[in-house]
C-alpha cells in the first residue's frame, strides 16, 4: 500500500476514534462523576479535549502501522 493510501485511511480511522473516544467519554463521565454542578460540561469537554483525540491517535497510529 502507498504511503498516501495508508495516511488516508489512518486519517479516516482516526476521525472515526475521535467520535468513538467522544461519545465513551461522555458516558464514562457521566456515569462515574461526583460533580453535582457542571456534569454535562465537565463531560463534553473531557470527552471533546481529552479522550476523543487520545483515541483518535490510538487508531491512527495502530491503522499506520498495521496497514502494509
Amino acid at each position: 500500500m502507498t504511503f498516501l493510501k495508508r495516511s488516508a485511511l489512518s486519517l479516516g480511522l482516526g476521525f472515526l476514534g475521535y467520535l468513538v473516544g467522544l461519545f465513551g467519554g461522555l458516558g464514562l463521565v457521566l456515569l462515574l462523576s461526583n460533580n453535582q454542578h457542571d456534569r454535562s460540561m465537565e463531560a463534553a469537554m473531557t470527552g471533546a479535549f481529552v479522550v476523543g483525540p487520545l483515541t483518535a491517535l490510538l487508531f491512527a497510529t495502530v491503522s499506520f502501522v498495521r496497514s502494509k
